[in-house]
């Protein structure tokens, strides 16, 4: 049995929850998202929550942990349509810097040419100081984007440069040590 699973999901006042089959589409004031759930597991709105379970009584191992999974999916999904969620990147470097063109984000990181990150649809990305701010809906794509920005150049570990997760930290090597020669 799925301790995460059983809980159920609060709807809140301002999200509309729709459900055909066996797909969720809930709407709410930052955007509207859809998932397409499991066959196994079974979705249902009542008294103002929404209620996952197995189809069936004697089920699997393997649908205990999708029933989880995508509790956890669909509870996602309403925070990120009433909350919206947001991931911040540190620039660390002489000369490293961020900027916003448009919709999409340029990233000045020691190559010779600039490197720009695409902005998906339902992401946004704002840049202050040495912090990139990628914020939306969608925890997965807010996530995904995040660490495609961070791969353009991860924090090496000699100096710290490069771009690493706010909270991130960095565990930083010792260089080489000159020797000292006997006389």
């Amino acid at each position: 049995m799925s301790r995460i699973g059983k809980q159920p999901i609060e709807i809140p006042a301002n999200v509309k929850v729709e459900i055909a089959g066996q797909e969720i589409k809930v709407s709410g004031p930052l955007g509207n998202l859809a998932q397409i759930i499991h066959p196994e597991i079974k979705i249902e709105v009542k008294d103002g929550q929404i209620l996952l379970s197995p189809k069936e009584k004697d089920y699997l191992k393997k649908t205990g942990a999708l029933w989880g999974l995508f509790r956890a999916i669909v509870a996602n999904m309403v925070a990120g349509v009433t909350k919206g969620f947001e991931k911040k990147l540190d620039i660390e470097g002489i000369g490293y810097k961020a900027v916003v063109e448009g919709n999409d984000l340029s990233l000045s990181v020691g190559f010779t040419l600039p490197v720009k990150v695409k902005c998906p649809e339902g992401i946004k990305f704002s840049v202050d100081k040495n912090l990139i701010f990628v914020t939306g809906s969608d925890r997965a794509k807010v996530g995904q984007i995040a660490a495609i920005i961070r791969k353009v150049k991860k924090a090496e570990p000699y100096k710290g440069k490069g771009l690493r997760y706010f909270d991130e930290k960095i565990r930083r090597k010792e260089g080489k040590k000159v020797v000292a020669t006997k006389k």
